[in-house]
């Protein structure tokens, strides 16, 4: 009796133990992304609904920018270049433009060859008002500002990691010190 009652005792914290942590991240932020549709590179229609069920790694840039865009998307290439190398599926990676009226399709698509960004899960998104980025940013608890008669749109320098469910999960630098196994390691713990 003793030993059977040991035994179920074992495969149930087995279980409960296989059960912990799966899927979730320590200190996960869930802040649900605002729903949306834009348009990416290739002029096409892009929202929150075509990520649904997938991991995905965002961040906030502009083309023309003169300091950390050029910085982060090559961190973000490397990190897509990683999450091939160690075979990590169902990934997407999603860049917001947050200076709209100059990042038009073809801009962001001349933009994304520097980088050899891979556009089959590599988004630059597009086709907003510049107050309907801003507004968006602040689901990701960030800014994203352009002051009237300037060129410099006011942001940070986040990679954000988004869970299957649209919740963002964890928020990374993305301009020096990027941690990316850290980022890659997250990435298959919620997969």
């Amino acid at each position: 009796m003793k030993i059977r009652l040991l035994t179920i005792i074992s495969i149930l914290t087995v279980i409960l133990l296989s059960a912990c942590g799966k899927g979730e991240l320590k200190d996960a932020k869930n802040w649900p992304v605002p729903d949306f549709t834009y348009t990416d590179q290739n002029n096409k229609s892009f929202g929150l609904a075509d990520l649904e069920g997938k991991v995905w790694v965002a961040d906030f840039i502009y083309t023309a920018c003169p300091d950390i865009c050029q910085p982060m998307t090559f961190n973000m290439s490397k990190l897509q270049e990683m999450a091939k190398k160690e075979e990590v599926e169902n990934v997407e990676f999603v860049s917001f433009s947050i200076d709209p009226s100059v990042d038009k399709p073809e801009v962001l698509t001349e933009y994304s060859k520097q980088f050899n960004a891979d556009l089959k899960n590599w988004h630059f998104l597009t086709g907003y008002e510049q107050k309907d980025i801003e507004a968006f940013a602040k689901g990701f608890k960030t800014i994203a500002q352009k002051p009237e008669n300037s060129d410099i749109v006011i942001h940070q320098s986040y990679f954000y990691l988004i869970n299957q469910e649209g919740k963002i999960q964890q928020l990374y630098k993305g301009d020096k010190e990027v941690p990316y196994e850290e980022i890659i390691d997250d990435i298959k713990t919620l997969q």
